[in-house]
């Protein structure tokens, strides 16, 4: 049987990816370029900006791609391309690059959703079993997801407001921590001893999120404490903790409830803040004995074309082809 070749294309946000899957099973090239320390200047990314670069990038992202593969163009089996949902002028240069290397090659063009790519990123990481619980949290996605099997996704809670990764951007902004915020209140707290400062315990029904109203008032007293002078560095420390075990615990409060209730047996993470060591600690304490956890490598948690060779593979295992006139989609429901 002859060996299959899987190009992944991302380029939904800041980071122009590509990546090649050999079989399924085995990457041979994983190239990013990333934009963080440009959009750091701005506190947040800037979708000009974050487009321009991509367009920039691009060529030099495919070619080393192909030249740490050691495969030309021509050996492809099928191009895989991050179609939403994500930054409109962003997800244009991934598609329109993956559009005109599967027409030239006359391969099949695969369309995967961004959040899919970040919950089989887990696949990295061992088997999937189902019944499975998908928790995917970013800067702009809280949700949980049942799965009873591949590629069938059943929104079961989400964020009624603002995303975790989000909410913790905008708490590090306001305790002058710098972009991305969530990953430097993980640096500034991790494996140390810091005071807890206890906060309000959000109450919504069912397994939804709301990290909104928290993030608001906490941001109302952090500014308060700096007019006043009363921020202090030992402060600073005891928020960013408080808020990140607050935040996850809420988060994992619902996933367990729900892989209860629901009789799963395994929990997979994705996402951006699936690298925060906390969740990543707490998740497992929670669910050994009862869960499979499954967790991506801390590589393949940021956005990279890897998860979307992997989950455009599956998808082209499963019969998917798209037409070269599908359009990105700047919003899309995880089931479209």
């Amino acid at each position: 049987m002859d060996d299959t070749y899987v190009l992944g294309i991302e380029s939904s946000c800041d980071e122009t990816a590509a990546a090649i899957l050999k079989n399924g099973e085995v990457l041979i090239s994983n190239i990013i370029a990333t934009q963080i320390a440009t959009h750091q200047k701005f506190g947040g990314v800037m979708p000009e900006v974050a487009s321009r670069l991509h367009l920039e990038n691009v060529g030099y992202v495919l070619k080393e791609c192909f030249e740490k593969a050691g495969i030309k163009p021509e050996q492809l089996t099928a191009v895989a391309v991050t179609g939403g949902p994500g930054l409109i002028g962003a997800l244009h240069v991934g598609v329109l690059a993956a559009k005109t290397i599967a027409d030239f090659y006359d391969i099949p063009l695969i369309n995967v959703h961004h959040l899919a790519g970040h919950i089989y990123a887990n696949e990295f990481a061992g088997e999937f079993e189902f019944p499975q619980l998908a928790v995917v949290a970013s800067g702009g996605n809280s949700e949980i997801i049942l799965m009873k099997k591949h590629m069938s996704f059943e929104i079961i809670g989400e964020t009624l407001d603002d995303a975790i990764g989000e909410s913790f951007d905008k708490i590090a902004r306001a305790l002058g921590l710098p972009y991305p915020g969530g990953v430097n209140i993980d640096k500034l707290t991790a494996n140390q001893d810091i005071p807890f400062i206890r906060l309000p315990k959000v109450k919504v029904k069912g397994y939804n999120l709301s990290y909104s109203g928290l993030k608001s008032s906490l941001t109302r007293k952090i500014n308060q404490l700096k007019e006043n002078g009363e921020l202090t560095p030992e402060l600073v420390k005891s928020y960013a903790y408080s808020v990140e075990k607050t935040f996850v615990d809420q988060l994992l409060d619902k996933v367990f409830k729900a892989a209860e209730d629901y009789k799963v047996k395994q929990i997979v993470m994705g996402g951006g803040v699936s690298a925060n060591s906390y969740l990543r600690k707490e998740i497992k304490r929670r669910g050994e004995g009862t869960y499979d956890i499954l967790i991506p490598p801390l590589w393949c948690t940021t956005d990279n074309a890897a998860m979307i060779a992997k989950t455009g593979y599956k998808l082209y295992k499963l019969g998917q082809r798209d037409n070269l006139d599908f359009q990105p989609m700047a919003s899309k429901e995880l089931s479209e």
